[in-house]
């Protein structure tokens, strides 16, 4: 069975008011990405051993850094040296953590994508390097505003880049948002199943008042049901954490922060927002015969 969690961000910039809500939904663990109005890259020592004792305490699991790694240009060769340098201090932050997952990306959108192919091929040679040499997984994301945006691109990619050290970090959510995506589950989720290694949850509708929006979950285009049903029989025994980028509000979370989430601002009626979610999943589960 897998591991359930909760991104913090998601709940609140406030550490303990997050992990209050992981303990009273009797959560495996959390997923870090911004804490106290920090992003992991900006974590001092100090944050970092708070952050792991309070976690510890709380009894949850650290499962992974959710470092904004390559979300920028890929022609800049300055962006380029700046992010090494991201990936090297979340790199350090996941490893005082004790966990070997760093999200990452694959740059912002530009097409076609085969024109930019090799590019990206090549920018993440050193990447993997450094991941070979301190034992870490790279969580690829699928994100629609990056060039790899759907499951097909992620296995296209992955099996390019022919490493062990970078797996598909699945997002369906972020499969509706592409505007030529195939359906998230069963379709787009088939290409990268087989060595899926961690899988972020929110739900979203193709077909919004501005297009593409996320909801609440249960409430979009995403066959969740069906979806947690697999996992459980294909004994996928990983974390599948929860990001709602949704907000119980008729005004929904800005396009930027969704692009770049962290902040008080981002965070802003999280823990409402999250408590529904969870609540929903609970309940699909529980349809499925998963009592927790």
């Amino acid at each position: 069975m897998f591991s359930l969690a909760v991104i913090t961000d998601e709940v609140s910039q406030d550490l303990d008011v997050a992990i209050k809500l992981a303990v009273a939904f009797d959560l495996e663990g959390v997923e870090i990405r911004s804490v106290w109005d920090k992003p992991p890259q900006e974590l001092n020592e100090t944050d970092i051993d708070q952050i792991r004792g309070r976690t510890e305490e709380a009894g949850l699991k650290i499962f992974g850094v959710a470092a904004p790694f390559f979300k920028c240009d890929i022609d800049s060769d300055e962006a380029y040296r700046e992010h090494l340098e991201i990936l090297r201090k979340c790199i350090h932050v996941a490893q005082v953590f004790g966990t070997p997952l760093v999200r990452v990306f694959a740059f912002w959108k530009q097409t076609p994508l085969e024109a930019y192919w090799d590019k990206i091929i090549d920018r993440y040679q050193e990447p993997i390097r450094m991941a070979e040499g301190e034992g870490m997984i790279f969580g690829l994301e699928n994100e629609h505003t990056t060039m790899i945006r759907t499951g097909l691109e992620t296995r296209r990619i992955i099996d390019a880049l022919g490493s062990p050290v970078v797996k598909p970090l699945w997002d369906p959510g972020n499969e509706v948002c592409t505007d030529d995506g195939e359906p998230p589950y069963p379709d787009g989720y088939n290409h990268i199943k087989q060595d899926m290694y961690h899988m972020h949850i929110k739900d979203a509708v193709k077909d919004g008042p501005d297009g593409p929006e996320c909801v609440s979950m249960g409430e979009g285009d995403i066959d969740y049901r069906g979806h947690f049903s697999d996992l459980i029989e294909s004994g996928y025994d990983g974390c599948v954490s929860l990001e709602t980028h949704w907000r119980p509000k008729p005004e929904q979370i800005r396009k930027d922060l969704l692009n770049r989430p962290g902040g008080s601002e981002f965070s802003e009626l999280g823990e409402e927002a999250s408590r529904i979610c969870l609540q929903n999943t609970l309940a699909m589960l529980k349809d499925l015969g998963v009592e927790r």
